[in-house]
């Protein structure tokens, strides 16, 4: 059977309309069911058009599989976190395998983590003598990378830096150091792996970004970076909401919350928050949702815009807008999340085209919601412009989507026009 045939034997063997399961998937994703259009689930079981984004989303909804190549688990029980990562990238780079994210694999992050890594690995020593100067350079590339994936995707240099990460990186881990340079060492490793994960999840990737967070985390954790650690929970739960999993996505939130009380720094506690809030939100605690909302406003409000030395730090009031906006849209307060994602792209600005884009297809979203159809063209029409050459699930999503709501306005040049723009695209 094709992938076609499987979603649509699935879908009939439930008793589902093509237009029923639209809705269950845009529920699944999104939390609201007019994102995504019949037309959509029809070529997919006609084969017209492969389902690469939703694919989890499908399998979750329908409880099918619609795995073509093997499932391969990484076995992490006899290993320690290095070579386990390692063996991570090693698959990563081989690409003949497929990793599926599930609930289990992020809840695995909460697990006990490896107090004794670092001593056992400096007492151990490798070939390579590893300074300072080695640690500063790992944080430079992937700076580096960074800057470029947030401007152009996650799609253009994933690769190079999973080559980094299991040449050069690898090199400095198996070599000798002092327990200070080792923490330092293993804390710049889960630097780079969390990119590499917020990477693959921008390539729509979920399960290999998963489990690249969850790696991060424990690297973190063995250093005894409670920040990186946070944000390495912050990405999984992050991506649990995105995937459905809700209960897990609070778990994963609240513990992200608890480390970074710990941290006398108000990006931080503004980050870990508002992620909370966000999981809470799906859940539906919309009370709870809102406590958060405010208590993260009064962390940034107390922040520094300029942008920080530690990972955290280079959260933006942007970006805190931008969420902000996105979480008032989940609860239905659909006024106040146009105000926040105004406050995103007119008074703080934001410096990635990526960014940007993606503000500007979920603000037009908002303003549709709002009745304020013109002024969602022109904001559609502008994502166009800046999401040129951007490789990112996030601005194909962003494509689907207002093309999904194209279809459903009335009637208008402007509308027409549009479309065709978003059609090319796709």
């Amino acid at each position: 059977m094709t992938t076609g045939d499987r979603i649509r034997t699935a879908r009939e063997k439930r008793g589902w309309s093509q237009i029923r399961l639209a809705k269950e998937l845009s529920t699944a994703r999104w939390g609201t069911e007019d994102y995504l259009g019949r037309q959509q689930v029809y070529r997919w079981e006609k084969g017209g058009r492969a389902p690469k984004d939703w694919r989890p989303f499908i399998e979750q909804v329908l409880d099918i599989s619609l795995e073509i190549t093997p499932t391969v688990t990484i076995e992490t029980s006899d290993l320690d976190t290095v070579a386990s990562v390692m063996q991570l990238g090693g698959t990563d780079v081989d690409r003949r395998t497929l990793l599926v994210a599930t609930a289990a694999t992020a809840l695995a992050a909460l697990d006990l983590t490896d107090a004794e890594a670092v001593t056992r690995r400096v007492s151990k020593p490798g070939p390579v003598a590893v300074g300072a100067g080695d640690v500063a350079a790992v944080r430079i590339m992937t700076t580096t990378l960074g800057d470029a994936a947030s401007e152009l995707g996650g799609g253009h240099a994933r690769h190079l830096a999973v080559r980094y990460l299991t040449v050069d990186v690898k090199r400095l881990l198996d070599g000798r150091y002092t327990d200070k340079i080792g923490r330092d060492l293993f804390a710049a490793a889960s630097e780079l792996v969390h990119l590499i994960g917020w990477m693959a999840r921008d390539e729509g990737d979920y399960g290999l970004s998963q489990r690249y967070n969850v790696h991060a985390y424990k690297l973190a954790a063995e250093a005894g970076e409670n920040e990186l650690a946070a944000t390495a929970l912050r990405a999984l739960a992050d991506q649990a909401i995105d995937l459905g999993h809700i209960p897990t996505a609070v778990r994963l939130a609240e513990a992200c919350e608890q480390r970074g009380r710990k941290l006398d720094n108000p990006k931080a506690l503004a980050y870990y928050r508002n992620t909370l809030a966000r999981a809470l939100a799906a859940d539906r605690d919309d009370t709870a949702a809102a406590r958060l909302l405010t208590s993260a406003q009064t962390a940034i409000e107390r922040a520094p815009a300029r942008p920080g030395q530690s990972w955290a730090s280079h959260y933006s009031h942007g970006r805190w807008a931008h969420e902000s906006g996105m979480i008032h849209a989940r609860m239905g307060d659909w006024a106040a999340a146009e105000e926040h994602l105004r406050l995103a792209l007119d008074i703080h600005g934001l410096d990635r085209k990526r960014t940007r884009a993606i503000v500007l297809a979920d603000l037009g979203h908002v303003q549709v919601r709002r009745g304020n159809t013109q002024e969602a063209l022109t904001t559609w029409d502008e994502f166009l412009d800046i999401a040129d050459g951007i490789q990112s699930v996030r601005i194909t999503d962003g494509l689907t989507n207002i093309a999904a709501r194209l279809s459903a306005l009335p009637p208008s040049g402007g509308q027409q026009d549009l479309l065709e723009r978003v059609s090319a695209r796709l």
